[in-house]
């Protein structure tokens, strides 16, 4: 690859993650209304993640995005996934019975927030899980050269 050629995708890689990143928000926050989600959303957020390896190179992403703070993405966002469904419990509901816990606590509408943080979670999950197997795989990638 030219010097020109790497200005251009690092250029084109800058402007895009962003708008990638945003947008896999906006899947993972619409899951619940619609076509989207969670899983789908975490993906296209390790797919920013993947542009920005093939623009700067593994060393210079691992340097942002350590397997560290993988580590803890994937860990919180399973927290936020368990921790609710459990917490549907606790009014002696099913678990992830979001309405359980919004007639126990008499707040309507609250099931709707709750759907939204349990796509986050998986939403975190799978992007952080998805990163660190494309790591492995660059990782393995670069053994057998």
């Amino acid at each position: 690859m030219t010097e020109t050629e790497s200005v251009v995708i690092r250029t084109v890689a800058r402007i895009a993650v962003p708008f990638i990143q945003v947008f896999a928000l906006y899947v993972i926050v619409h899951g619940a209304l619609g076509a989207g989600g969670g899983f789908q959303g975490g993906v296209v957020f390790a797919a920013s993640f993947i542009l920005m390896i093939i623009a700067f190179g593994l060393p210079c992403v691992r340097q942002r995005v350590s397997t560290r703070w993988l580590m803890i993405c994937s860990v919180l966002g399973i927290t936020i996934y368990a921790g609710i469904g459990l917490l549907c419990l606790l009014p002696a509901g099913n678990y992830l019975e979001y309405g359980a816990i919004e007639a126990a606590l008499g707040i309507p509408h609250l099931h709707g927030y709750l759907i939204d943080a349990v796509e986050v979670g998986i939403g975190i999950t799978v992007m952080a899980v998805m990163t660190s197997i494309i790591y492995d795989m660059a990782d393995k990638g670069g053994e057998s050269s």
